[in-house]
């Protein structure tokens, strides 16, 4: 490209960013002769987009440190990151600076608000957020019934949902899905039964009214639901019918779904995981091991989980045997010591008088 422009360098920067090559991203955002907000919201959106959103956040601090003032972009972008992440302490800091700058409620930051607040745990100020919104879209109303639904609010959501409908905004498939994951949590298998009727359903739909029907110990009325779905079912609704069954204890039913989720994804570590508690929740503890055993001899790894946990407004994610942290082998003495600890504490608790006086 013989001349670029702000827009070639922020749409190039946008497309590294997005697919995961955040270092040639950044030296070329540090290239751009420019000094322009537009290249960083680019590169802050990209990140988002990648679910690299800490990163997302660091860099909406090095824009601030160089004295780059964040527009309504970089703050709807900057608030997705932290409703992925949970991070509230930020997500608080970024509405104070929105207040503080007098930025106008409008749909998209409103709606950010209210879905950040609602991820991080916050639904009451998820809730009031919402009132203070002037105009509502259907995304707006869709972060509070998806919120609503994540916090057990079944009620409400439906509440929500229903006013919604009055407002004359027409749902999308995730408000639908919002509901369906209210009814599942509060039991609510009439609303859930009325309103999958109401829906053009996908299988992640099929998948949210069966364990709707299932949880609530529907379970011939699901298997019924699954056997006359006009799309083939994948290992997710499955996956929901064997959750069923297994919190209702029936076994040989329960083995026959897993079977069915191991034909479809045999290197799937959670179907063998699921065999495994099934099995031992029956107290059948030779077929438990068997599961294992298998999982073991076929060369498939449970996936470790990511967890992440916000100090002082700067976010720590590590997983299970983690070494990238740069304090790990402090931390990981640490925790060898608060484990001893413990082991006494739960010792001298079980000599009887001794654990009494323990901490006097």
């Amino acid at each position: 490209m013989a001349h670029k422009t702000l827009v070639s360098w922020t749409t190039i920067v946008l497309g590294y960013a997005r697919f995961g090559f955040l270092d040639v991203a950044r030296e070329l955002l540090y290239k751009i002769p420019e000094k322009s907000v537009v290249p960083w919201n680019a590169i802050i959106s990209g990140c988002v987009q990648a679910k690299n959103s800490k990163e997302a956040l660091h860099l909406f601090n090095e824009m601030k440190i160089r004295k780059i003032e964040p527009d309504k972009v970089a703050m709807v972008n900057c608030l997705s990151a932290c409703s992925q992440l949970g991070a509230l302490d930020v997500g608080i800091w970024i509405h104070h600076y929105i207040e503080r700058h007098n930025f106008s409620l409008d749909v998209a930051l409103g709606t950010a608000l209210v879905d950040m607040y609602a991820k991080c745990s916050n639904i009451a100020r998820a809730a009031q957020v919402f009132q203070e919104i002037p105009q509502r879209n259907c995304l707006t109303w869709t972060a509070i019934i998806c919120g609503l639904a994540l916090h057990g609010n079944a009620r409400d959501a439906i509440s929500y949902f229903s006013k919604m409908i009055h407002s004359g905004l027409k749902p999308n498939e995730i408000t639908f899905l919002g509901v369906l994951s209210a009814c599942c949590h509060g039991g609510l298998v009439e609303e859930g039964r009325k309103c999958f009727s109401e829906m053009s359903s996908k299988l992640k739909h099929y998948s949210c009214m069966v364990d709707v029907l299932g949880r609530a110990g529907h379970l011939e009325e699901a298997e019924e639901l699954i056997r006359n779905m006009p799309i083939e079912a994948d290992a997710a609704v499955w996956g929901a019918l064997f959750f069923a069954f297994r919190v209702h204890r029936n076994v040989l039913i329960g083995e026959r779904e897993a079977l069915k989720l191991l034909e479809m994804d045999p290197q799937d570590s959670d179907i063998y995981v699921l065999f495994a508690s099934l099995y031992s929740e029956a107290k059948m503890w030779k077929e438990a091991r068997d599961a294992r055993k298998i999982m073991k001899e076929r060369g498939v790894e449970k996936t470790p989980g990511c967890s992440s946990i916000e100090i002082n407004c700067i976010v720590y994610e590590f997983m299970a045997r983690d070494v990238l942290h740069p304090q790990s082998e402090w931390i990981y003495d640490y925790l060898v010591s608060l484990t001893k600890q413990l082991e006494l504490i739960v010792f001298t608790h079980d000599i009887p008088g001794y654990g009494d006086n323990l901490f006097s």
